[in-house]
């Protein structure tokens, strides 16, 4: 069975462990709605970054609040990148699937979908050869 990549980001209120863990129980709800075939039991492992300005709580105890208890978790701190947006959860979901990966459905919520508005609609999609056209 393939092997397949879904990502998501939120962006957090504030360096809380409520908000962190509301944000990342946000995104997966998001995510598992977009894909509604997601199953935990399909999932083979999710990891889980924080931008440097969080760090109040583990993204990945969210998913264990919402049943996630047999897919392997990590939870690490994102690159701090000069000018990178501030106070975002973001997550790769690898998912056992038949689906193409074109069908899968990532999600951006909050602030963090400027991070991807080439999935929101607000940026044309360009094919690969296209980006590498000279």
């Amino acid at each position: 069975m393939p092997l397949r990549g879904i990502r998501g980001a939120h962006s957090v209120s504030e360096n809380s462990e409520e908000a962190i863990l509301q944000a990342t129980r946000e995104l997966l709800l998001a995510i598992c709605q977009a894909n509604p075939t997601l199953r935990t039991e399909d999932i083979a492992a999710a990891f889980f970054t924080l931008t440097p300005d969080l760090n109040a709580a583990y993204p990945a105890y969210a998913a264990r609040q919402l049943g996630w208890t047999q897919v392997p978790l990590l939870s690490a701190q994102e690159v701090p990148v000069p000018h990178g947006m501030a106070r975002v959860v973001r997550v790769l979901i690898l998912w056992n699937t038949h689906i193409p990966q074109e069908e899968i459905r990532h999600v951006y919520l909050g602030e963090a979908a400027r991070l991807r508005p080439d999935l929101n609609g607000t940026v044309p999609k360009t094919t690969f050869s296209s980006v590498f056209d000279v």
